[in-house]
């Protein structure tokens, strides 16, 4: 039997909290600001100082979830075609673990994508 890799399932999940990162480093509190609720941005800074840090350094932030983005995109699309297990119950475990990972890399990007657009290039627009 196939033993299920960790480029199978820590790779995206990875890639899914550096995104969730950029949401909260650029994204969340900007959107927070434009809905008039500094007050919130304010105490959220202030019950969690390393916000302004990753806010300082976003550029890192989006470089390093980038690369992490990538790296689960490409071991994604390297195991598509991989054979799976013979056994029928863990043939079916390995779909749906493919399956998941796909979703997971989708939703990182769009994660990624939604943070890229409140830190960059909304400030362009407003």
């Amino acid at each position: 039997m196939k033993h299920i890799g960790w480029k199978d399932t820590a790779l995206p999940l990875f890639s899914l909290f550096t995104s969730a990162g950029t949401l909260v480093c650029c994204a969340l509190p900007a959107l927070l600001v434009s809905l008039g609720l500094g007050a919130v941005t304010v105490g959220l800074v202030s019950a969690f100082p390393g916000l302004v840090w990753l806010s300082e350094h976003k550029v890192w932030v989006f470089a390093v979830s980038g690369v992490m983005l990538a790296v689960a995109a490409a071991a994604r699309y390297g195991q598509r075609n991989a054979p799976c297990p013979a056994d029928p119950q863990a043939a079916q475990v390995c779909m749906r673990l493919r399956r998941l990972s796909l979703a997971l890399v989708v939703f990182s990007v769009a994660v990624y994508l939604t943070g890229f657009f409140f830190a960059f290039l909304i400030t362009r627009f407003v």
